[in-house]
């Protein structure tokens, strides 16, 4: 029986996205495009690669019970909005792994923290590095 993390996972990959790239606003196509020389081919190809998470058990091998066994202090970033992962995922990733904490940033996507938050990720993540 899979974990709820991997089940949650593999229906992202089932589903393609919460959010198909075909789909996408304009204005995240912008950033995208932005942020990939390949353009629009790179982008889909990179966005379908979710879909193999359907099939593929390589990555999902991990379980609440061993990420348990992170003891690293572990950041976990997320966006509310972000069109590939659900938020979910993030919230049982922080509750499995000891000396985790779970920023979810509103109205952002996946990669929330480029761009213009990107001095509010500097000093949110120093104090966390500080504690």
């Amino acid at each position: 029986m899979e974990a709820g993390f991997q089940k949650k996972t593999r229906h992202v990959g089932l589903n393609e996205h919460r959010q198909p790239w075909d789909k996408l606003p304009k204005e995240q196509w912008e950033i995208l495009r932005g942020r990939h020389p390949g353009g629009d081919a790179q982008i889909k190809a990179i966005l379908a690669s979710t879909k193999s998470f359907a099939t593929s058990y390589d990555d999902l091998n991990f379980t609440p019970l061993l990420l348990s066994t992170i003891q690293a202090r572990t950041f976990i970033i997320q966006g509310d909005r972000d069109p590939l992962y659900p938020v979910e995922l993030s919230v049982e990733m922080a509750k499995a792994i000891p000396h985790s904490r779970l920023w979810i940033i509103p109205n952002a996507g996946h990669g929330p923290v480029l761009g213009a938050r990107w001095p509010e990720f500097l000093q949110t993540a120093s104090a966390f590095l500080q504690e």
